[in-house]
């Protein structure tokens, strides 16, 4: 089933505690974090996390978009959220995999994100040792933005590697989604799906991620073949070799 995970971001702050009950049909609760530095906007941190995390029983994803995000991933850990993604761009290969590692060693769940510029490619190397990926499919830093349909080669890339890998890796897209998105993102092959205008923006909350969530049956519809990794596929053109080092 496809997993759907709502982005406070576009919550009502003031009534954040209401809104996330509307919500908790839902499978993840997203918390975008911004530094102002790694992406042009400042949002959410620990304290917003420690706050929520005794009100609710989703699993809290934490996206963080920010800089040298190894010096934090721990700490999210430890105030409560359950998945703890960050940049592959903002750190270094072998800090990421200590970040990777100590999420793990906490009993969390560790991704790794890429964004819209950035090739899918450049996941591979730490693919075998995550839980989940996550495909920007708008810049990061603001909501609401238009969905980027140039990014679906790369969701299609990642679901040939998880599926021929045999990986118990989740695809997660965020940016522009609505029911129409959603849709193009289910067949190329994500299975989890970021949402925050679309569905806060609704009376009924708990009708739209049904909308969301059941547009197919589940990933891996639209996805080629692993013979064809070797092909082009628009600018995340697959390698020769997939690299299989993973931390």
């Amino acid at each position: 089933m496809i997993k759907i995970a709502p982005s406070i971001l576009a919550a009502d702050f003031t009534r954040l505690g209401e809104d996330i009950k509307s919500i908790e049909s839902a499978d993840y609760l997203h918390f975008d974090v911004m530094d102002g530095v790694f992406v042009p906007n400042i949002s959410i941190g620990l304290p917003v996390l420690q706050s929520v995390r005794p009100i609710t029983g989703m699993a809290l994803d934490a996206h963080l978009m920010i800089t040298s995000p190894s010096r934090y991933a721990a700490r999210f850990a430890r105030t409560g959220a359950d998945i703890i993604v960050f940049h592959v761009e903002a750190e270094t290969p072998e800090n990421t995999c200590r970040a990777i590692d100590e999420i793990h060693q906490l009993g969390k769940k560790a991704g790794l994100s890429v964004k819209p510029g950035t090739p899918a490619e450049s996941l591979l190397p730490y693919i075998g040792s995550l839980d989940i990926v996550l495909v920007m499919t708008v810049e990061p830093g603001f909501g609401g933005q238009e969905f980027m349909s140039e990014m679906l080669p790369k969701i299609t890339l990642l679901r040939s590697v998880i599926e021929s890998r045999n990986l118990s890796c989740e695809l997660e897209v965020d940016g522009g989604i609505n029911p129409e998105t959603a849709k193009l993102c289910i067949n190329a092959g994500a299975d989890v799906l970021v949402a925050g205008s679309d569905i806060f923006k609704e009376p009924d909350r708990a009708a739209r991620i049904k909308t969301l969530r059941g547009n197919v049956a589940g990933p891996g519809v639209g996805p080629p073949a692993p013979a064809q990794l070797g092909k082009k596929q628009g600018n995340s053109a697959a390698p020769a070799a997939i690299p299989t080092t993973d931390c």
